[in-house]
């Protein structure tokens, strides 16, 4: 799937959007694009699973969540820190989108994923505060 740079930072946009607007229906919280608001994407990836139980956790549904919730907390790198976004397509069965800054990727869905389907301890807050830190080395 071939898309400009332009076409990649309008999806992202659009999904962290996504990401805001679900969020207020679902849950009525409000995500309003602030570093602190980091912290709220933990609860609410869990709270998927709190409201859908399994249905949270078939694969188009953590898809939708991982990266609508991984392209809200990248977005708000992007304006905090800078960077751009990236599709790496270096797996073909598996293309994901990550955020080069300074040399280095963050993949802001891959710690969603994390979070909501294999371990509940790992914190989105903490991976985003770790990858502040990296930024201003």
């Amino acid at each position: 799937m071939r898309m400009t740079q332009e076409e990649l930072d309008q999806l992202m946009a659009d999904s962290a959007q996504n990401a805001i607007e679900t969020t207020k229906d679902e849950f009525d919280i409000e995500l309003d694009g602030s570093v602190n608001s980091i912290a709220l994407v933990d609860d609410v990836i869990l709270n998927w699973i709190g409201k859908y139980k399994d249905q949270a956790l078939e694969d188009n549904a953590v898809f939708t969540i991982c990266n609508i919730y991984g392209a809200y907390v990248g977005e708000i790198f992007k304006a905090a820190i800078g960077g751009s976004w990236r599709y790496d397509e270096s797996d073909q069965d598996a293309p994901y989108v990550v955020v080069e800054y300074a040399g280095k990727s963050y993949a802001f869905a891959g710690v969603c994923y994390q979070r909501l389907v294999n371990d509940s301890q790992i914190h989105v807050a903490d991976y985003f505060n770790q990858a502040v830190g990296n930024s201003a080395q």
